[in-house]
């Protein structure tokens, strides 16, 4: 697939991660198209605090799935997180900070600039 998205700025989406290889499409991005249910736009760095918060909603992301080849995140790790799912996080006070840049444009339909922005990851801010 040949996506050109954008990020919250208008701007072309950077990569989020791809050690681990995140994003719906496992290219590294928060691409999203119709097929991916869960809107996994959010570039999210990890945080012990919410990836026990996501375990106990139902979706482990802290243990390896070798049979999908998921190798479990760990904090400082980076993730494309359904948008939903982070908007719960942030009203339950658990949401991991954001990489804006490549955090998908269509995540402000779910989540306003002003709430991405206070959570918005900057080069030395504690990820904890």
């Amino acid at each position: 697939m040949n996506f050109q998205s954008k990020n919250v700025f208008g701007e072309s989406l950077q990569n989020c991660s791809t050690d681990p290889v995140t994003g719906y499409y496992r290219n590294g991005c928060c691409d999203s198209g119709e097929d991916d249910r869960g809107d996994h736009m959010v570039c999210a760095i990890m945080t012990e605090e919410f990836l026990e918060f996501s375990k106990a909603k139902g979706n482990d992301l802290s243990t390896p799935m070798p049979q999908f080849n998921f190798p479990g995140l760990k904090p400082g790790d980076k993730w494309c997180l359904c948008a939903a799912r982070w908007k719960e996080a942030y009203n339950e006070g658990m949401a991991p900070l954001v990489v804006l840049e490549a955090t998908n444009e269509l995540t402000l339909e779910v989540v306003s600039m002003e709430v991405l922005l206070e959570y918005a990851y900057k080069e030395g801010r504690k990820t904890e």
